[in-house]
């Protein structure tokens, strides 16, 4: 039986059978979180996205009412975005727990890598994988890493100064690449260093904790990386300091998590499709995009 104010709001605004049906694979959902909190005695959120100003607000409404005096779980993929902005997610998830605990059910690239470093500890399959940080801009509907503008105006640059008869094809391939997002590439690569500084520091780690660990990352993550889907996978993590966990496949609480993530697949939420989903047990929040090029 429902009581106090939920059973009030539940004779006010019944839910009509149309509503449940419409919404039926949200409740399963929320029902699978509910079930993980229970045997874990964490609290679980879930964002799926690309990480832009907005996903702010919307985990504030994931993270609200949150004890400080209880561990969070941050089921997290993400193929990048603003890293600035993933400093500021990850800081507000640690405000209002005792541990934050990121897992890595598929992946969490660039700035999704850069909330990762902010975390107490990962949980990650074999599968797994994070990547290098280099922030990404929505070009023509997609994101595209600063490396990769950067390098394709400068290829751009030195082919048509060898051959000016080629100018119109090259205006023509990047016509949605203008100098200002160049100038703020080149800025946002610049920072990556000091974002991954900030982002360890939001953990439960000394200043020299974070120094090293940095340093170790710097290269992996940051000099070294000229690909911006280069695979980096637990054994690597761990190798470099990384608070990794190797999920337990045949436990209770990895088995939830896998079924969970399964409903989000299936429903399109990234990487497998266009949409982004922002959900806990009390919140839930689907947000379907264009298709690209639109």
């Amino acid at each position: 039986m429902k009581s106090g104010d939920d059973a009030d709001a539940a004779s006010t605004y019944p839910k009509t059978p149309l509503f449940q049906a419409q919404n039926a694979a949200r409740y399963d959902r929320q029902d699978q979180i509910k079930r993980y909190e229970e045997l874990t005695g964490s609290r679980l959120i879930v964002m799926i996205d690309q990480i832009f100003d907005y996903s702010v607000t919307l985990i504030e409404e994931l993270v609200m009412g949150g004890d400080p005096e209880q561990p969070m779980h941050l089921l997290l993929s993400s193929p990048g975005g603003d890293g600035e902005v993933a400093v500021r997610l990850v800081r507000a998830m640690q405000a209002r727990c005792s541990r934050l605990t990121i897992v890595v059910p598929d992946m969490a690239k660039s700035a999704g890598t850069i909330m990762c470093l902010g975390a107490d500890e990962l949980l990650m399959g074999p599968a797994s994988d994070l990547g290098p940080v280099d922030p990404q801009f929505p070009v023509n509907g997609r994101l595209v890493g600063a490396r990769d503008i950067e390098q394709a105006v400068a290829s751009a640059e030195a082919r048509v100064a060898a051959s000016p008869d080629a100018f119109p094809l090259y205006a023509g391939l990047l016509a949605d690449v203008n100098m200002l997002m160049v100038e703020q590439a080149r800025s946002a690569k610049a920072r990556s260093y000091d974002l991954i500084r900030e982002a360890l520091a939001c953990a439960r780690r000394s200043p020299e904790e974070c120094d090293s660990l940095a340093e170790a990352l710097r290269g992996p993550l940051v000099d070294d990386a000229v690909y911006h889907g280069a695979s980096f996978g637990p054994e690597r993590a761990k190798e470099l300091g990384l608070p990794v966990r190797d999920a337990e496949l045949d436990g209770e609480a990895w088995r939830l998590l896998w079924l969970l993530w399964t409903r989000y697949f299936q429903v399109g939420a990234w990487p497998a499709g266009p949409n982004g989903i922002y959900e806990g047990r009390f919140a839930s929040q689907f947000l379907p995009r264009p298709a690209s090029g639109d």
